[in-house]
């Protein structure tokens, strides 16, 4: 057994599928196939069930699969160490964000990044925060940037800025000719959100709680952007976080972004990362450059 054939296996597992699998491994399929097959001759035990058109674990294979990518992690955590030991503000960096706050911080914040830490190469992932919890926790990300709190079992967190919300209402609304906008003013009003798993839906919820406000629960949303455009088309109003409101991304056609009357709600966005990180001296770099362009944007 060896980490590469490890490596197959948890490839296989990731994409349910050999083409796939060997794609992202960079070899044959022939040759992932045969090297999943010595894997399991080696253990004496199935772990993949192979059907046309669909590949599966066993049992086995799946209480197995969680072990695997541990044994993947620390190897990789190894390597990176001893990379660190040379340079540790150089080579790759994966971090994930989370779909509503990636597009609107990284414009701010990438040239910075480039010009301040030239040598370190950010690889960018998008999740919605469970998932990018779990890929955190797997290795499969080496830091996250999502709204706190978060479940810190095994990981470390840093505040990086907080964020305003803002409201949305359609350009001919009552509310859209007041400067400021109270929370009791939204009584009474039809709620537009995020679809399930998207932590600005929850955080909504809870700034929304304490008045009568009705969510219209025929349209969900994907992304903040199909909420502006919702918003647009009359169909209710919406909360978007500061940054999603600034520049191209302000208050469009058709919509009107006002400002909440004090206390304003806000959300805390921070970097999460494992405690047992080789990568702690990037991400904190990292983390202090996004720190410092964001306390000079406000």
């Amino acid at each position: 057994m060896n980490l590469r054939d490890l490596r197959y296996f948890v490839a296989l597992a990731d994409t349910k599928h050999f083409g796939k699998a060997a794609e992202r491994s960079f070899v044959s399929q022939p040759t992932l196939s045969a090297q999943l097959k010595k894997l399991e001759n080696y253990l004496g035990v199935q772990l993949i069930e192979r059907q046309p058109r669909r590949v599966t674990l066993t049992d086995t294979g799946a209480k197995i699969l969680p072990l695997a990518r541990r044994i993947l992690q620390e190897s990789d955590e190894i390597i990176s160490l001893a990379r660190n030991e040379h340079d540790p503000l150089s080579g790759k960096l994966k971090l994930g964000l989370i779909p509503t706050i990636g597009p609107y911080l990284l414009p701010l914040v990438a040239r910075r990044l480039r010009k301040q830490l030239p040598q370190l190469k950010l690889m960018l992932y998008e999740y919605q925060t469970q998932q990018l919890l779990e890929k955190l926790r797997d290795g499969e990300i080496e830091v996250a940037i999502l709204a706190l709190p978060v479940p810190m079992d095994g990981l470390e967190a840093r505040e990086l800025y907080h964020e305003d919300f803002n409201v949305a209402v359609p350009h001919n609304h009552p509310l859209a000719k007041k400067s400021h906008i109270k929370l009791d003013d939204l009584t009474g009003e039809t709620l537009l959100l995020l679809e399930d798993g998207h932590c600005l839906r929850d955080q909504a919820l809870d700034v929304c709680n304490r008045i009568d406000v009705k969510e219209n629960e025929d349209y969900r949303a994907t992304s903040l952007e199909t909420l502006r455009q919702m918003v647009a088309a009359g169909l209710g109003v919406t909360l978007l976080p500061d940054l999603a409101t600034r520049g191209p991304f302000g208050s469009g056609q058709g919509l009107a972004v006002k400002a909440f009357a004090r206390p304003v709600p806000t959300r805390t966005v921070g970097a999460v990362w494992r405690k047992s990180s080789s990568r702690t001296q990037a991400i904190d770099a990292m983390c202090e450059v996004i720190k410092t362009a964001m306390s000079e944007k406000t």
